[in-house]
This record gives C-alpha cells, structure tokens and sequence, in this order.
C-alpha cells in the first residue's frame, strides 16, 4: 500500500429504515494518522455511518476500502478483527459484570479454562489510568457507577486494544473538562502513532482544538469536508442546519421570586455528604462538579428515585417537610426529573412518542378510567409542534428517533405535566448544536414562567450561559455558590477541585 493512500474510503453510502432514507450516496476519505470530526444535526445520519464503518448495519448500497482492499464487514466483530473498533454512544457495559471484565470481556486473561485474576486486574488498572479513573477497584460491578464514569470505561476499552481507526460517537457528552483534556492527550498519542480516529462530537469547541479536519452531514448527506482551520464556527453551523442561528447575549440575573425549594442536610453516602441550598421560583440554579462529585445522586435522592438516610426537603416554602418516598410521591407534589441517561431511566424505548408523553399525564387526559383519545391526541400534537420533535408521526416507536428528538420527547412529557419544581439532568447531552440552543430557550423560558429550575451540566461554559446561580460539588459536598456575574471559569473548576485537594481550602461564598 502506498504511504499517502486513505486508510479507509467509502463511496455512496445509503442508508434507510424503512421508507425513510437516512444516508444518501455519502462519501468519505480518512487518512492515515489524522483525527478527522463527523457533526451534523441529530437525525443527520452521522451514527448511522460510525455504524456502517464498524460492522454494526450493511448500507443499502455503496462500496468501502480499508487499507486499499474491499471492505464490507459482515458484523462488528469482524470489523474489530481488520482494525476498527468504535465507542459506541449508547452505554454498552454489563451492569453485573466488574469493571474489569467489562474493560476485556472478549479477551480475557485466562489459563486451562480458569481467568488469571491478578493479570486481569493489572491490566484493567493500566486501562483505568489512561482516561483518569486509577483510584477506581476494578472489581466493582459496573451498574455502580455513575453514567460519566461508565462512559469513562467504555472509552478505556476502546483505547486498550490496538487498532488502525478508532471510533468515537459523542466520547465527552457527560464528561467535564479534566477529563476531556486526559482524553485528548491519549487521543494525540494514538494520532502521533498512526492511528485514525473518526470523532463525532456536538461540542464545536472541542473539534477546533482536537481535529485535523471536519465533515458535515446535514439530512443524510455529505454537504462539506474541509480542514479545520480553513472553516469558522459559524459557517460549521449554517452547513449543518441550513441556517444562522440566533444566540443571545449576555443578560442580568433573573429577579427570583419565592423559595420553592429547599433541601438541608441531604445525605445519602458516599456520594451526597451534607448537601444544603435553595432555589427560587423563576430561576436557574446550576449544579456543577466533577464526574462522581453527587450531582446526579443529590437529584435522584430529592426526586425519591434514591432513598437519602438523612436531611429534609421543602417544597413551596412550607414550613413542613415533603414526604417523598419515590418518584410517584415527588410527581404528585409536582417535582420532575429529567434523568442523564434517557434510554435506561427516561423513555420506554419500544412505546410510541405518544404514550412515551401521555403516561406522565394520564390522570388529566383520561376520565373515569378512560383515556380521552381526542384530547390525547392534541395534547402530543401540541408538544410535537412546540419542541419541533422530527418524527413520522406519533406513533412511531421513540427507540427509532435520533438522541436529540428522543430528548426533546422526555421534556415533553415532564412540561405537559407542569410541575413547579424542574430537575434537569445534563438536559444536552449528546445534543446538536441546534437543538442545544432550543432546549436553553426552554429551560429560559421555564423560569420566566415562575419554575424552579435546577441544572446539572459537565459542561461549565453551559452553565455559565443559562445560570443565575451556579452551586459548586466536589467529593459529595456543596462547597460554594456563586451568583450570575460573580464567577470565573477558573474560580467555578477550582472549587469542583477542592474536596480532594490534602489540607484546607477555603472557598469564597455568595448565597
């Protein structure tokens, strides 16, 4: 093979299910060596190519080449056997399996039938390191961990085994910014010795400082692969959406109106260790952290989903605590919890959108036990139109839409239900640039209507732009709060750092 041939070519690539095209006649070239960024809206197509390339679906038609011979991988196994190996973006570990045996389950270390434990564990900590979870016992079963360290794991399988291309499909949606630097260091490691690697990521930033170059899919086609520094941000964006995009400017902090909710001494070790704050109707209060800092536990034990073994909740500013023993009894006192992984914890995957929106809300569009169909009907039309959801009809089962309408589904069914107090969860993860602006705008406007709204985001610059007051996690504490214009970047990372710094920290506090 000739040194400057591609590492790998595809040409026209199609794609559909069903009646409806998802890739038209798409081309692709990626070289050897080169760290080449995949965008494009959610539904453009771009994880259905990742999939094609890795042995996952057959394209309808279209040819490919990997090291200058045919390529037609009949499964992902087959794929991994010639070099390519893809992170998917939908979590893949075993919950009752470890770690470890997650980390190497298709090549564990064995000897006359039995697992060599002690190599096991050695190299899965060797893994572990690479991706900055060394303090994490290898031998914990995955189904323990939080969803930003089992992403933390599935990329750690994916660099532990050698391979020509290496996929990633949105590696950095629950991670925060310690973590994504540890990744890019690995990822130009991998680049500097040959490996390619095909990144699909929603976070334009990211590309600028990580990839060679860029290609955009916009409805299933290729419309423009250019180096990335021959490209702007905003030309990136009108490729991929077919228009400009209004953002909005920096604004002033909301006037916040009463206490709706308040949570004093919430504990449920060791993840969540004393937490204590408020949050006003008609504001947003971001929660931010490391991953495995308790932000995603502090929402799940104020929601009942996780029973704390200590503190109080208030509601509506009530002098009396709220009784929440589980989910029902938080809905029914009108909290929602939009939940980070809305495959396992948010949807119902084979139900249509519209009992995916109606199940929440059947109390109101049902009479003496009957559904009301006409008013159903409206009601999910409505919020279809609303969070301009992309999808054949309501009946289509939700599994089949892409993760940024299946998002906007599981907002749906929590603002038709119209609770007072609103628990987002990394409300954009794995969410295009677009609909990312669209969800902010919701959320905006949540508040403005008198909500309560509480945001867990990895991302800081996300927090930064929607916020009133940003809360600050580390080691399952609360250690600061800091108001709209009286916090920096640096201040906001230094205090998700200092709950495992040795020695005292003191952190300045606004409440």
């Amino acid at each position: 093979m000739c040194p400057d041939e591609p590492l790998l070519t595809a040409h026209g690539l199609c794609m559909a299910f069903g009646p409806v095209p998802v890739l038209q006649g798409v081309d692709l070239t990626l070289q050897r060596g080169e760290i080449h960024a995949l965008v494009g809206e959610n539904g453009a197509g771009k994880s259905t190519l990742c999939r094609i390339l890795a042995g996952l679906l057959r394209p309808v038609s279209g040819s490919m080449t990997l090291a200058g011979r045919p390529y037609a991988p009949r499964h992902k196994r087959d794929a991994e056997r010639q070099g390519v190996r893809m992170v998917l973006q939908e979590l893949n570990l075993i919950g009752t399996l470890s770690v470890a045996e997650n980390l190497f389950l298709e090549h564990l270390p064995h000897r006359g039938g039995w697992i060599q434990r002690r190599r096991l564990e050695a190299q899965a900590r060797a893994a572990l390191a690479r991706v900055g979870l060394e303090k994490l016992d290898p031998w914990q079963p995955a189904a323990a961990l939080g969803i930003g360290q089992q992403q933390l794991v599935e990329i750690a399988a994916g660099l532990a085994s050698q391979c020509s291309l290496l996929i990633l499909d949105e590696p950095t949606a629950p991670l925060t910014d310690p973590e994504i630097e540890r990744l890019f260091a690995r990822l130009r490691e991998l680049r500097a010795a040959g490996t390619t690697i095909l990144y699909v990521s929603h976070r334009l930033e990211e590309i600028r400082q990580i990839a060679d170059r860029i290609t955009i899919l916009r409805d299933g086609r290729l419309v423009a692969s250019r180096p990335v520094d021959e490209i702007g941000l905003d030309e990136v964006i009108r490729f991929m959406v077919g228009r400009p995009l209004e953002t909005r400017g920096d604004r002033p902090r909301r006037r916040a109106g009463p206490v709706a909710l308040r949570v004093e001494g919430l504990r449920r070790p060791p993840a969540v260790q004393g937490v204590s704050f408020t949050v006003h109707g008609g504001e947003i209060f971001g929660l931010a952290g490391l991953v495995g800092s308790g932000r995603t536990e502090t929402l799940r034990a104020i929601f009942g989903a996780d029973r704390p073994t200590s503190g109080r909740i208030y509601l509506e500013g009530r002098d009396t605590p709220a009784v929440i023993r589980g989910p029902s009894d938080a809905v029914r006192q009108g909290v929602a919890l939009l939940t980070e992984d809305r495959k396992e914890q948010g949807l119902l995957l084979p139900l249509s959108v519209r009992w995916n929106i109606s199940l929440p809300n059947l109390s109101r569009l049902s009479w003496r036990g009957w559904i009301q169909r006409a008013a159903e009907q409206r009601e999910v039309a409505r919020w279809l139109r609303l969070l301009n959801v992309r999808c054949r009809d309501p009946e289509q089962p939700v599994m089949e839409l892409s993760g940024g309408n299946q998002q906007k589904v599981v907002l749906a069914k929590w603002l038709a239900r119209d609770c007072r107090v609103l628990l987002f969860d990394e409300p954009t993860r794995g969410i295009d640039v677009g609909a990312r602006l669209e969800i902010h705008q919701w959320l905006e406007e949540l508040a403005d209507r008198g909500k309560a709204v509480v945001v867990v985001s990895s991302d800081l610059r996300e927090l930064m732009s929607i916020a009133d007051r940003i809360g600050v996690m580390s080691a399952g504490r609360l250690v600061a709060t800091f108001e709209r214009g009286r916090w920096t970047q640096d201040e906001l990372m230094a205090a998700a750092l200092s709950g495992y710094l040795v020695g005292p920290l003191r952190m300045n506090e606004s409440s």
